[in-house]
């Protein structure tokens, strides 16, 4: 039986913590939660290796890398309502629930959604509200929302979701440009989102965060 213990410690200490991600509740979170219960059986030997994992159908779970600087960049606090999109297995939600004071978890891949929903209950995380439906849809019953994270790209990001946050409150996104990608964070002011570009990163595109394609004869 694989140490999976002593490997979530080397995935935080070898790609985690060099990646300038120093916050005690990121660090404390990704050491406790199990990633490997949250990863398909098949792929299990690659829970902490340092890329995405892929789930099928164009989803995969976000390298921890990526994942921990994107909280880092958020600032999760202790108070806040956080809704996460596209929460696949429900690793994110997880770790989001060591952090957050609550979580609504967003996915719309019923297959993907029912083994989120097992994998939190057996890693007793029962604070998180998993919403099955269309991820570009949010969850509005629960909103307004302190901050946001997307667990996948974005070529836009719809006035949906932007209606969802709080004035004042943050979202974690990463904007794909072709095969380019890069990780930023928008502040809502005044009804408007203020972007700044944080680091760079890849992964495939959520279903419904497509631009649409103008056409042309």
């Amino acid at each position: 039986m694989p140490d999976f213990t002593a490997r979530r410690t080397m995935m935080v200490d070898t790609q985690v913590r060099p990646s300038d991600v120093t916050k005690f509740p990121i660090i404390d979170a990704m050491l406790r939660i199990p990633r490997e219960v949250f990863t398909p059986a098949r792929l299990v030997e690659a829970a902490y290796m340092g890329n995405n994992i892929d789930l099928g159908e164009g989803r995969v779970l976000l390298e921890p890398r990526t994942f921990a600087k994107m909280l880092d960049a958020l600032e999760v606090g202790d108070r806040d309502l956080v809704l996460d999109i596209g929460c696949g297995t429900g690793y994110s939600a997880a770790v989001l629930a060591q952090i957050a004071q609550g979580v609504v978890a967003v996915e719309e891949n019923a297959s993907l959604a029912a083994d989120a929903q097992t994998a939190l209950s057996a890693t007793g995380c029962d604070t998180v509200v998993l919403h099955t439906g269309p991820l570009v849809a949010g969850a509005p019953d629960y909103a307004p929302y302190d901050a946001m994270i997307l667990q996948g790209g974005a070529e836009q990001f719809p006035d949906t979701l932007a209606q969802q946050l709080r004035d004042g409150g943050r979202v974690a996104c990463l904007f794909v440009e072709g095969t380019l990608g890069v990780v930023r964070v928008g502040v809502k002011q005044q009804g408007r989102i203020a972007w700044r570009d944080e680091f760079n990163a890849g992964a495939p595109v959520l279903p419904g965060f497509e631009r649409e394609r103008a056409f042309s004869l």
